[in-house]
């Protein structure tokens, strides 16, 4: 079983940074894909960025631009860095590895706070 742990998040003002880091207990070389999810309070959770083995990333639409998601196979390591924070990025920010493309298929840890004061 393969264990994803989340850590980064924290409470920051609009406009700050944070990067989120999140380690997995086996190497991730196999995994297709890498990404991140996020979950607001009252709200869905919804995909944020994903990035293919090969280069191609995905991102939605409110983060293009601010966020990034990188993957670092020797270190068994994905990141996001997250630039000019804004107030309705607040969520816990979940990491996710899949063999396939689609990631609600794979494997997720438990999640990191991150808040955005205004």
């Amino acid at each position: 079983q393969v264990q994803l742990v989340e850590s980064g998040g924290a409470l920051v003002q609009a406009g700050g940074s944070l990067r989120l880091s999140c380690a997995a207990s086996t190497s991730i070389v196999s995994f297709l894909a890498v990404g991140w999810h996020r979950q607001a309070p009252g709200k869905q959770r919804e995909s944020v960025a994903r990035l293919i083995r090969g280069g191609r990333s995905n991102y939605a639409d409110s983060v293009k631009g601010r966020f990034t998601v990188s993957r670092d196979n020797a270190k068994n390591m994905v990141y996001l860095e997250m630039n000019s924070l804004k107030p309705e990025d607040t969520a816990v920010y979940y990491c996710g590895m899949s063999i396939y493309s689609d990631l609600r298929n794979g494997y997720w840890g438990q999640g990191t706070q991150v808040t955005v004061s205004s």
